[in-house]
This record gives structure tokens, C-alpha cells and sequence, in this order.
């Protein structure tokens, strides 16, 4: 989370407001996520998807963040994402993925 903040430019104590903005926004959508695209992994905790590349605009836009603030969300979630593929053995194909596609890490 650190690191996706600080190459956003954004100040470490911003990114729980700004993570807890964006689950409350997806969260309230997770059956859209389900019809709409790849689901890639899922635990009690969480669902992770592939989304398009201007998915996290189209968030940023729907709750007025700025550029930064939504390139720290996208930069956390991808950076999720590379941690369950770690922990899954998957690091490498979520890697490839990430090359076309962006990821979404909603809690459940």
C-alpha cells in the first residue's frame, strides 16, 4: 500500500480514506463485478478481478478523485493483486495480465 501510494505521489496517511471510498463504491457492486468481468481468485475475504484499462478512471471519475489519488487506488489493487499471485503460485500469469488489463481487489 506504501509503495502504490509513493508512486502516486500521495501521502501515506490518505490511502485508507481513499481505499475505504473506493471498497464502499465496489463493494455495493460486486454482482456487477461478477457478471461483467474475470473473476481470478476469491476467499472469504475477498474477490479479485481483471478489469479494463480505464476501469479506475471510470472510479476515480464517479467519486471526483483527482489523477493521483486515482492512480494510487489502481497502483494498490494491482499491487494486491501481485500478492495473491505470490501466495498462489500465480505471480507470473497475474504479471502478463496486468500488461493489458488492470485489476480490482473488492473485500467481501
Amino acid at each position: 500500500m506504501l509503495v502504490a501510494g509513493a508512486k502516486a505521489s500521495i501521502p501515506p496517511e490518505r490511502l485508507p480514506d481513499l481505499l475505504t471510498r473506493a471498497q464502499a463504491d465496489l463493494g455495493g457492486r460486486i454482482q456487477e463485478y461478477r457478471r461483467r468481468y474475470e473473476l481470478v481468485d476469491e476467499t472469504d475475504e475477498y474477490a479479485a478481478f481483471f478489469v479494463p484499462t480505464d476501469h479506475w478512471d471510470e472510479v476515480g471519475e464517479r467519486l471526483e478523485l483527482g489523477r493521483r489519488e486515482t492512480d494510487a487506488l489502481r497502483r494498490t489493487h494491482e499491487e494486491q493483486l501481485r500478492r495473491i499471485g505470490r501466495c498462489s503460485e500465480r505471480r507470473e500469469e497475474f504479471d502478463a495480465a496486468l500488461e493489458i488489463r488492470q485489476a480490482a481487489v473488492i473485500g467481501l
